[in-house]
Parts: C-alpha cells; structure tokens; sequence
C-alpha cells in the first residue's frame, strides 16, 4: 500500500492551492498572501507487520512539515520488492512474521545501501534499538514515545547522516584511490637510469578524460655496459589490472636488462612474464624498444604492435620505417625482427602512446594518426617551442584537435643524442 502523506501538501492540494502557500480574503478584500517555508520530501518505506502500528506511525507523519510518500509493507518478502535502489528512509519494525532482529536489519543495510534506517521498536525491546544503531542504523524510536515532531526530526537526521556516511565514504574511496595511483605512478613511471649514457630524455605522461589514476602505459630508459635501452608500451585496456600489468612489464624488462640477459632475448622472456601475470587471456601489450651503443649513431628498434617513433632534425618530424609486428601476448615471440635507424648526434627521438594519435583530426581518417602526429609536431616546433616544453604542447594541441580531453592516457619519451654522461 502506498500513502502520500504530509499536512501540508494535503491541505494546499483541497485548497486548489500550491503547497505551502494559502490566501485568504479580509473585510477590506485585501488579499493576505502568506508563504510557508519549503517542506522537505521523504520517501518512506514502512516495514511493520501490526496495523495498529502502521496507522499509528502514518497519523505521527502527517503531523509533521514533510511530505512523506509512504510504502507499507508488513513482511520482509514484500519489502525486498522495493529495498533495491531506495534512497529514502526505511522505518523498520525488528519483529515480523518472517525475520527479526539484527539479522533483519542486516539484510534490510544490505539490500538498501543507499537508504536511511531507523528502526521502529517496542518498549520493552529498547535495547535491541541501541544493538541496532550500532549495527548500523541512524537511529531508534521506541513506540508510544514518539510524537510527530521527534519523528519527522528523526528522518530528517538520518537522511542527512546518512548523507554524511556516503560523503564519507566516498571521500575514504578516494583518498584511496589516490593514494593506490601513487603506488602505480612510481612502477609505470619510473626514475630513469641514463647517468652514464650519450641520451638525454624528457618524460612526460598525461592520465585519459583527466582521470585520477594511471593507467597501462609506461615507459623505462636503462643504460648497461654501454647499451642505452630504451622502453616505451601500453596495456589493451583501462583499470587496475592494466595499471598493475604494466607495471609488471616495466620491472621486469629493467630487471632484464639490467641482469644481462641477451638483446634478442628480452622480448620473448617479456612476453613469458606477461602471459603468466595478466588477469585475462585476451590482454596484451603494445610496445617499442630501442637500444643504442655508446658512440655509435645506429638505433635498433623492435617495434611490436606499437606507434613507431618520430625522428626530430631542424624543426621537422620524420616516421621511422619498421617491420609490422603483432602485439606481445597475441603470438608467441621466439625472436622479434629488429629495424635499424640512424640518430645522428644532436637529433631527438620521440617515443609515444597511441592515446596521442587516437586523437580526432577532424578530417579523414578522423584521427590524428601517425602523419598528423609527424605535422603537429613540425607546427609546434615552427612556433619556437623549445624540446623540453614540446610533450606537453603536443597534448594540448591535439586535445584541441580533439574538442576535449583525450580518451586514452599518454605517455611519452622525449631522447636527444648527445655526449657520454
């Protein structure tokens, strides 16, 4: 059964008024306009098996300033039909034909999560109404103690404490997440070590829709024994299962390198790491690894599945000519091909993510793509942005491209060949 209730909102509805306002006409046809404040709304989901009660605590409603739209049900199995997705205040009775207790007031928290509870009970069960705000319900009322004033006081309270738990919550969820984004960000972007290296670098990363947390892209530079290495890559996918897989890849091809496995032997013992470590057997990882030796200008680069990387020479961009690749995890790598490119000393590589050349173009192809990517960053670089201030430009630009924040999360790796450190 479902009663509006409200003393307000009944009276001004007989009246063919608006609720909370009334006119009246005095001896001098005066017209005397008085409006009352504005009424809280409360939907109300009475579980109370004793119809005396249930009149009882509808007449104690109606005696109040809220305008109430009570649902009344008198067992737990009427009441599960509307506990999902109820926001309002459930006035719940501890004693029903089919459940009782906190075992009752359990299951109501539980299916009605988004709700304020007050819990309805007699006089001789006071102390189960303490047992139950400490269970979780926003408070207790004891029947025949109760007038209308403390009972549209106490909804209002628990709605807003309520409020205040979620607020709460929400706030400890993102404190959290927060703080767990801190923990990705130091394993997918990482302190480089290029101390003795002839490559200079500037990194830069940018999280997709401004979002607070990392996601599947991450990059590495390791100088060793007189290799620079470096690494850039992304994880199919957005959330925490790419965050922390990438972040696997990441260490794990440091650990790689820096434990002097085989050149030719990385790859295919990273994609041994990533299929035992992700979460589902569809992931996997676009990447591309460069390695240069100390005073030579010949780079070898492995490129699977991942956006080449852009050569910079007096203000122009030119694309790196590779050997396609699949992706790693979707074949098995026994020995990945290698392309080999010239960077002469005094010229930049940039390395990047898709979500930079995901970016809508607004011609065809739609997207910005590699060769928009290779225009973009000849314009900027026409403009007299200087190398270490050229990543961001480049997101801003094609977030204007874009019309907005990009989907995809960016990185990028910015490498200039100069001089052994």
């Amino acid at each position: 059964m479902t009663v509006v209730g409200g003393e307000a909102a009944r009276t001004a509805s007989a009246n063919g008024d608006s609720p909370g306002t009334r006119a009246s006409l005095g001896d001098d046809t005066a017209v005397d306009e008085r409006v009352e404040a504005a009424v809280e709304s409360v939907d109300v989901l009475l579980i109370e098996d004793d119809p005396g009660d249930a009149f009882l605590a509808e007449e104690l409603l109606d005696e109040t300033p809220l305008t109430t739209r009570i649902t009344w049900v008198t067992t737990l199995a009427e009441a599960r039909e509307h506990l999902e997705r109820f926001r309002g205040c459930v006035l719940l009775d501890l004693n029903l034909p089919d459940a009782r207790g906190l075992d009752l007031l359990r299951e109501v928290l539980d299916s009605a999560p988004a709700a304020a509870v007050v819990v309805f009970t007699g006089f001789d069960d006071e102390h189960e109404g303490v047992a139950a705000v400490a269970a979780g319900a926003q408070d207790y009322l004891v029947k025949g103690q109760v007038d209308g004033s403390l009972l549209g006081r106490s909804l209002r309270y628990a709605l807003e404490r309520r409020r205040a738990d979620e607020n709460a919550r929400q706030l400890h969820e993102a404190r959290m997440r927060a703080r767990e984004n801190m923990r990705l960000e130091r394993g997918l972007l990482p302190q480089v070590l290029l101390q003795r290296s002839p490559l200079e670098h500037r990194a830069y990363y940018r999280p997709g829709r401004k979002r607070a947390l990392v996601g599947g892209d991450f990059y590495d530079a390791v100088e060793k024994d007189g290799t620079t290495h470096v690494l850039i890559g992304d994880v199919s996918g957005h959330g925490p299962d790419e965050a922390a897989l990438g972040v696997s890849l990441r260490i794990a091809w440091r650990a790689l390198i820096m434990g002097g496995v085989q050149e030719e032997r990385i790859l295919p013992n990273l994609e041994a790491i990533l299929v035992s470590e992700r979460a589902q057997e569809e992931m996997y990882a676009t990447l591309c690894m460069a390695s240069l030796d100390t005073g030579d200008e010949r780079v070898r680069l492995r490129v699977l599945g991942h956006p080449p990387p852009l050569i910079l020479s007096d203000g122009s961009a030119v694309q790196t000519q590779v050997t396609p690749q699949p992706p790693l995890g979707v074949f098995p790598v026994e020995q990945s091909d290698t392309d080999e490119v010239t960077l002469p000393r005094g010229k930049s590589m940039l390395f990047y993510t898709d979500g930079l050349v995901d970016a809508y173009d607004g011609g065809p192809p739609g997207r910005l793509e590699v060769e928009g990517l290779r225009r973009m960053v000849a314009e900027v670089l026409d403009q007299g942005v200087s190398l270490p201030q050229l990543p961001e430009r480049l997101v801003d630009e094609a977030e204007r491209s874009n019309g907005g924040p990009l989907q995809d999360d960016v990185a990028m790796l910015l490498i200039t060949h100069g001089e052994p450190g």
